[in-house]
């Protein structure tokens, strides 16, 4: 899943640490999230979405709307 978390992380000059403990997620699980090697939970999604005061669309792409698209 893309995501622009590394972006608006870097925007506020946060560390990975900093996002995590915002979060109560580990930094490992920041650092996943932000080379798509995992997606986020529906939660974890909302709360960083609240967190950056932004629509989960505007953080991850949904692969599933850009596919949907494409098939028109």
């Amino acid at each position: 899943m893309k995501t622009r978390l590394k972006v608006l992380r870097a925007e506020r000059d946060w560390t990975q640490q900093d996002l995590a403990d915002r979060l109560d997620v580990s930094r490992q699980a920041v650092n996943a999230l932000e080379t798509d090697k995992h997606s986020p939970s529906l939660e974890l999604a909302y709360r960083i979405a609240a967190l950056f005061d932004l629509p989960v669309e505007d953080i991850f792409e949904n692969v599933y709307r850009t596919a949907a698209k494409g098939k028109r």
